[in-house]
């Protein structure tokens, strides 16, 4: 139930606003003066505050001030029976969500309280949302490339420059465009990413651009593009080098004039956004081969940015499975989690042909596979990470035969870890007789003592 805090001198003001709110299903609270409300403010939190702005003691603008000041602050609507311009316009910089001049409408204070509260929840779940998005703009890493990338992010993340980052796949691109948003001059506005590898060809015009309604089959509405959304932030074109020759076109014009034209309609439309953008590929190697325009290039090339594979750092290995253990502890409510030396070297003796994204998801899987355990070892890491070399680069099993084995495996590590190593329970869980399971754990390079 929403709760509404009513200040004002007048007792026949508040009876009467009480009475119609609680009618409407609102729980409400009062005062008579500003510091009255200060203090039912400091024991409790309120969606909204109808406050008058002439009050004995502390007047309603101060009282607003004070408000604003207050984290979390509610949404307050000014009320006044000798309302003027300069009265409203001083009350809106202030921060009031609107302005009510006595005697009150009472269907135009109900109609502002549903929007007030609308509002309050709006911010709230910008704040929610901020803060979900602040730990992935967080670059872990204390290797003196990673301080390198941190230092060059915070040189030049508050200007405007367009930014191309270079990188293998799951060395963290992503994380660095957000790193920049989360630093630059934009950070308030909304943050817009496009991979563009992944949505197709005859898809991506309208995808970037928008479309009016029955521009193409299947166009049933209008649709706003991801330019048009990122207006005032930032726009990240995640794989730039997987964009046809078409798109690349129309987005170098954008770029150029500032403007656009929506799939199927002759409006131009002008756009404000900052431009990032990523690859794994060698893009003027792309460009040699007729792939890439070489004047988007130009355009996209204004400050490089260059992320190395982990390979090249792997010191921050130990670091970044702990965040990662912490990380995923956290979001499947497991207890705090910690992890062995002889599981870290095992981990650093690893290529990472995945990089950083590979390692974060081995942690995802260790932590769900095994729920029970507080301390992982060597042996509850999966067989490829034991197993470097007979994987291909991809990351794909190179037969059958290993992929099975390496699932066989994990699985009875699991169960004879839930059964502290006895082998004999573990064969009778897994339907198996004890020396068949000998057998299985001998092919499989299981010591008994794992």
């Amino acid at each position: 139930m929403h709760s509404i805090l009513i200040v004002d001198d007048e007792p026949g003001i508040r009876q009467s606003l009480k009475g119609v709110l609680e009618d409407e299903g609102y729980k409400t609270s009062s005062a008579e003066s500003g510091e009255a409300c200060l203090e039912t403010l400091a024991k409790r939190a309120f969606d909204v505050i109808l406050l008058d702005v002439w009050l004995p003691g502390i007047d309603g603008l101060e009282t607003l001030q004070r408000i604003r000041d207050l984290e979390n602050a509610p949404e307050v609507i000014m009320i006044s029976g000798h309302g003027t311009i300069e009265t409203a316009v001083r009350a809106t910089k202030l921060g009031a969500y609107d302005f009510l001049e006595k005697p009150l409408s009472l269907d135009r204070t109900l109609i502002l309280v549903k929007n007030a509260i609308a509002a309050k929840r709006l911010r709230q779940e910008n704040r929610d949302l901020k803060k979900q998005l602040t730990p992935r703009s967080t670059i872990v890493g204390n290797s003196i490339p990673m301080k390198a990338l941190r230092q060059q992010i915070q040189l030049m993340a508050p200007t405007n420059g367009r930014v191309l980052i270079y990188g293998e796949s799951g060395t963290g691109k992503e994380l660095v465009a957000r790193a920049i948003h989360a630093q630059s001059l934009r950070k308030d506005e909304t943050f817009v990413e496009v991979n563009c590898a992944a949505i197709p060809e005859d898809l991506i015009e309208s995808e970037l651009f928008g479309h009016r309604q029955g521009s193409f089959p299947g166009a049933t509405t209008d649709k706003e593009g991801k330019f048009q959304k990122a207006h005032g932030g930032t726009l990240f074109l995640d794989e730039v080098g997987d964009m046809s020759l078409k798109t690349q076109a129309k987005v170098l014009r954008t770029l150029d004039e500032q403007r656009f034209t929506p799939v199927g309609s002759d409006e131009l439309v002008t756009v404000d956004a900052r431009l990032i953008a990523s690859t794994n590929k060698d893009l003027e190697e792309e460009i040699s081969r007729g792939n890439f325009r070489e004047d988007l290039f130009y355009r996209l090339n204004v400050i490089p940015f260059s992320v190395p594979p982990l390979r090249e750092h792997k010191e921050d290995v130990p670091l970044l499975a702990n965040h990662f253990l912490k990380e995923f502890s956290a979001t499947y409510g497991r207890r705090a989690r910690e992890i062995t030396d002889d599981a870290i070297e095992t981990l650093m003796r690893y290529a990472w042909p995945g990089n950083v994204r590979e390692l974060r998801n081995v942690i995802e899987r260790i932590v769900i596979m095994n729920p029970t355990i507080t301390r992982f070892d060597r042996k509850h890491l999966p067989p490829l990470v034991h197993r470097d070399g007979s994987r291909r680069a991809g990351g794909e099993f190179s037969t059958l035969h290993q992929a099975r084995a390496a699932y066989e495996r994990d699985y009875i590590l699991k169960k004879l870890d839930e059964h502290h190593g006895n082998v004999s329970r573990t064969a009778e869980v897994l339907g198996l007789e004890r020396s068949h399971l000998y057998r299985k754990m001998k092919t499989l390079g299981i010591a008994a003592k794992e």
